[in-house]
């Protein structure tokens, strides 16, 4: 017969509580470890709260490298002083027989477009510049004044969109014409220039 157990009488220990205490270190014969030295922030982290914004690269300023040049930058100006949007200035020298310089812009009515023509067309008489041709279809779609060395495109957006006249000089490079210092104003980010 096998040997009987033991009972053992349980006894009920009550629930330790949780100790808001930190345990206690006990020494050790180990020196102690120096803090390890911060890491270098990557690119992806994000900058502190507080840290200060780094300024805003200044914008290159460009020299224009011929009086046409000049005044196709401010044409390209006027245009946007008038409220027009979507100007683009492209050097085409040695790729369109016609011509140097391309200024194209979109306008929101009949009236500012034909407004804004005028006031190329003065700027340019100043400078030297006068219009050699200006002409426009009967519902003021697209406006153009030819300076010669110069030609200045106005468009009603979808008549833009329609022909389309930058991608035919699509490998044509674009000279920037913006004041130094004012605000960009490309909000679809298709234009932006790298520093």
């Amino acid at each position: 017969m096998p040997p009987a157990k033991k009972k053992s009488k349980s006894v009920s220990k009550p629930a330790a509580k949780p100790s808001k205490k930190a345990p206690v270190k006990r020494a050790s014969s180990k020196p102690a470890k120096t803090p390890a030295k911060a890491k270098p922030a990557s690119r992806g982290t994000r900058k502190a709260a507080n840290a200060p914004a780094a300024p805003a690269p200044k914008p290159k300023s460009h020299v224009p490298a011929s009086k046409a040049e000049a005044f196709a930058i401010e044409a390209a100006r006027l245009l946007h002083d008038d409220k027009c949007t979507d100007i683009v200035l492209l050097d085409v020298r040695g790729r369109n027989p016609m011509t140097d310089y391309l200024v194209i812009g979109s306008g929101t009515s009949d009236r500012q477009m034909r407004s804004t023509l005028q006031d190329v067309e003065e700027i340019g008489a100043k400078v030297g510049y006068a219009a050699v041709r200006s002409t426009s279809d009967d519902r003021a779609t697209w406006l153009l004044a030819d300076f010669m060395n110069v030609i200045v495109h106005l468009f009603e957006p979808n008549t833009r969109a329609h022909y389309d006249i930058e991608m035919m000089w699509g490998d044509a490079p674009r000279i920037p014409w913006e004041r130094p210092g004012s605000p960009a104003r490309d909000r679809a980010g298709l234009n932006t220039v790298e520093a």
